[in-house]
Order: structure tokens, then C-alpha cells, then sequence
């Protein structure tokens, strides 16, 4: 696959999944816009970005920010003229259940960042995206199929309208031959539940391993490689479409 002359922005670039995909749109051709919070962690992924000599630009953004969302079209435009592939990927979890007295706050704060930022960028990026006939992949996850416990509700209602939210962003964008996918992950090792707070994640890990069919956790680099795919032109035919990729988990 080939991203020469391809301008790609990336969120949620700075570690696990994002991360991944950005590295690897720069080994494929791409001029990559990194974007998230952590500045540090930004420079180390661009600086694998610049292994593969390609052209990036680092953005530090707080997506659930509308003014710094504003910001990450306005600096790509400004330094690279056009977008051609937007990856959604920024995006958090932490549990609190119905019944939990902080679930308002608990709601308001994971559906701002996993749904909310994601339909103001969209919004911003999409008459860009029309000019290049470019394509959008969010990323989801296997909770929006299958809820391991009511503790997830807010992440679970946030992914199940990330799922929803492409179904109708694809036919509102397919007249102008913009196309709009979304991948599901099952387990995939990366920081996520240290950033949630998690004690001892490795545990949790080596349940999730076992609740899947596989018995194994994803790696960034395959859910990266199916985000390539679906940004390719090898994915032409493809629209409207979630791909889950678990190990069996949803199954299991």
C-alpha cells in the first residue's frame, strides 16, 4: 500500500494504536499529523516517523476542546495544503456504573472525547476530505457488541455511537466519494488502562487474554495494518463498514 502524497492526521497519535498507525502511514508514504496531548510522547513517535524519512507535524491537542480541535485542521491545512485520510482515534475509558454517584461526570467526560470530538473534527476535516476524495477510518471497539460489565457504560454508549455515527457519516459523505469505515478492537496491549488508572494492568491483561478464543491479546501493529487497509485504495469498494478484530472475544 502507498501513501506518497498523502496527508494523514492521526489522534490519540502519542502511544499504543494510534501510534502504531502513524509509524506505519510514514513507512508507507505518508505526511503524518501527530496529535495529543502528551508533547514528549510525540516527539519519540516522530521521531520512528523520521526513520522512514517521512514529513510530520506535531499538534498538541485536547480533542474534547473545540477551539484546539479547530486547531489541528487549521495547522495541517497551513503546512500541508490538503488531508486525505482521517484516523479517529484519540479516546478513554473509565468505569463508573448507573448507580455510581460521579456517572454524570463520569458520562459527560468519555462521551466528549470519544464521541463528541470525533463528530466536530469529522465536521471540520469533511470539506478537505471532498476536495481529496479522501476517507475516514474511527476507531471503536468490541465493546459497542458485547458489554463485559455495566461498569462500562459510558465507554460502551460512547463506541456504540462512534459505530452508528459512521453508518450515517458514510451515506451523508458518500456523494462526494468520501468514504468512512470503522475498526473494533478486542483486547490490544497498550497504556490505555494505566492512563484509566488501572493498578497492576498486566493482570487485567492476562484475563482478557484468556476470555478470548485466540488466547492471546492484540498487538497496535495489527489494528494498524487493518487502519492502512481500510485508508487504502485497496479498500475502495468499502463504506459504511465496522471491522472487529479480537481474537474471538466477542465470541468467547
Amino acid at each position: 500500500m502507498s501513501f506518497t502524497d498523502k496527508v494523514a492526521i492521526v489522534t490519540g497519535a502519542s502511544s499504543g494504536i494510534g501510534a502504531a498507525t502513524a509509524v506505519a502511514l510514514a513507512k508507507d508514504g505518508a505526511k503524518v499529523v501527530l496529535v495529543a496531548r502528551n508533547e514528549a510522547k510525540l516527539s519519540q513517535v516522530a521521531q520512528q516517523c523520521e526513520q522512514h524519512d517521512a514529513k510530520y507535524l506535531i499538534i498538541k491537542a485536547d480533542v474534547s476542546k473545540d477551539e484546539e480541535v479547530k486547531t489541528i485542521v487549521e495547522k495541517t491545512i497551513n503546512k500541508f495544503g490538503q488531508i486525505d485520510v482521517l484516523v479517529n482515534n484519540a479516546g478513554f475509558g473509565k468505569n463508573a456504573s448507573i448507580l455510581a454517584e460521579n456517572i454524570m461526570e463520569n458520562f459527560d467526560h468519555i462521551m466528549n472525547t470519544n464521541l463528541r470530538a470525533v463528530v466536530y473534527l469529522t465536521h471540520l476535516a469533511a470539506p478537505h476530505l471532498i476536495k481529496t476524495k479522501g476517507n475516514i477510518v474511527n476507531i471503536s471497539s468490541v465493546i459497542s457488541l458485547r458489554i463485559p460489565s455495566g461498569d462500562c457504560l459510558s465507554y460502551a454508549v460512547s463506541k456504540a455511537g462512534l459505530d452508528h455515527f459512521t453508518r450515517c457519516v458514510a451515506l451523508d459523505l458518500s456523494p462526494h466519494g468520501v468514504r468512512v469505515n470503522c475498526v473494533n478492537p478486542g483486547p490490544v496491549k497498550t497504556d490505555v488502562l494505566a492512563n484509566a488508572g488501572v493498578q497492576n494492568p498486566d493482570m487485567l491483561f492476562e484475563y482478557w487474554k484468556s476470555k478470548t478464543l485466540l488466547k492471546r491479546m492484540g498487538e497496535p501493529e495489527e489494528i494498524a495494518d487493518l487502519i492502512l487497509f481500510l485508508a487504502s485504495d485497496k479498500a475502495r469498494s468499502i463504506t459504511g463498514s465496522t471491522f472487529v478484530s479480537d481474537n474471538g472475544a466477542r465470541l468467547a
